[in-house]
């Protein structure tokens, strides 16, 4: 049962929607508090070059998690799109390897753990392609207007 009484069960969010408002919502959360962790209380435990590796993961961690909110945003219009979801998917992986990575290595200093981070900048590679992908799609299959006619929309 839902919560609230004026929303119907057509009103409910795709899953996937769900599911990647979550996440970037919660990355959001996260990106937010690991970058007041650092400003704050890391900022004199760290080397500069920690410090800055530190930044650079909490840059991107940011970037990602709005990345994450907008598909979950257009999976609202566009449930069926594959591509929105592998989007999504590929987001999430790179905000781990990538941002996790980053802030497992500026931390502890364990260097081989560098390797694992081009994978993750990779999985941000194949999100942003998924995403742009799913707007060219988008825009397939909609009637051309006729010279000289009007468009009529009509509601879904």
């Amino acid at each position: 049962m839902n919560a609230d009484p004026s929303m119907t069960q057509g009103d409910a969010l795709p899953v996937w929607s769900r599911v990647f408002l979550l996440l970037g919502s919660v990355g959001m959360l996260l990106a937010v508090a690991l970058g007041a962790f650092g400003a704050h209380v890391l900022k004199n435990a760290l080397t500069p070059e920690q410090m800055a590796i530190y930044e650079t993961a909490v840059h991107y961690h940011v970037y990602h998690a709005l990345g994450l909110l907008a598909v979950g945003l257009l999976t609202v219009r566009l449930p069926a799109a594959a591509s929105l979801r592998w989007a999504g998917l590929l987001m999430t992986i790179g905000l781990v390897l990538f941002s996790g990575t980053l802030y497992a290595l500026s931390l502890s200093g364990i260097r081989w753990l560098g390797a694992i981070v081009p994978i993750g900048g990779m999985a941000f590679l194949g999100a942003w392609l998924a995403l742009a992908v799913a707007v060219v799609r988008s825009g397939r299959g909609r009637p051309k207007m006729e010279q000289g006619k009007k468009q009529v929309i009509s509601p879904e």
